[in-house]
């Protein structure tokens, strides 16, 4: 699995933090992990938020990742700006029940977490223990088991219900505000990840048309 690990401004100096903790956990089991930044307070391309939601989109749709690891203060902000994409099913966890919960019973794509709040002493022992509970089994397996049917036939249903409500991702980009979307997309290390991972050309075409290769 590609994962992806995306930090907005206020919380970009926890970024060192977070990729530490996620890679110690999922290398071991065979995942990839790409930091697209920011990785620090200071950098030249501040994210917001609402910018995490469009870049998660950008690669979660076109194939440069498979799940996204992002948050902000709360987490709450960056959970409603992702969800607000197709092909994007975010949850939210501040300790592993959270996590594992979601893992087995939405198996969605992208987890937003509250890197202020609650962040205090062992912050992020606890984030390992939400990542090893997020990534240590197969996801969508239910709990309870004997629901895990009615779980998978709700999940189906819910992306049903999103690829009606959310137009496609390229008319997205190409009706956003372009410096939005280009600020979204202008991290250090993002060219270098997403072109050499995407798999949606169209996507891909479309990145190009704002961005440059």
């Amino acid at each position: 699995m590609k994962i992806a690990l995306i930090n907005e401004n206020s919380q970009a100096g926890k970024n060192c933090v977070v990729e530490t903790a996620l890679k110690k956990v999922v290398e071991p089991m065979g995942h990839e992990v790409f930091n697209y930044g920011m990785y620090t307070a200071e950098d030249s391309e501040q994210l917001t938020y609402v910018q995490n939601g469009i870049l998660a989109a950008v690669l979660l749709n076109s194939g440069a990742a498979d799940f996204v690891v992002t948050g902000c203060g709360t987490g709450e902000g960056a959970l409603v700006a992702l969800n607000a994409f197709p092909g994007v099913i975010c949850g939210h966890a501040q300790d592993p029940v959270d996590a594992f919960l979601f893992s087995q019973i939405n198996a969605g794509n992208a987890l937003s977490m509250p890197f202020a709040k609650g962040f205090g002493w062992a912050g992020e022992l606890n984030i390992e223990y939400i990542f090893e509970k997020l990534f240590g089994q197969e996801m969508g397996i239910g709990y309870p088991k004997e629901r895990a049917a009615i779980m998978a036939k709700n999940r189906g249903i819910l992306n049903d219900v999103k690829a009606i409500t959310h137009t496609d991702l390229v008319t997205i980009l190409q009706k956003l505000d372009q410096d939005l979307v280009k600020g979204a997309l202008g991290g250090a290390k993002f060219k270098e990840y997403f072109y050499a991972n995407a798999t949606n050309d169209e996507i891909k075409e479309a990145v190009k048309a704002i961005i440059g290769e």
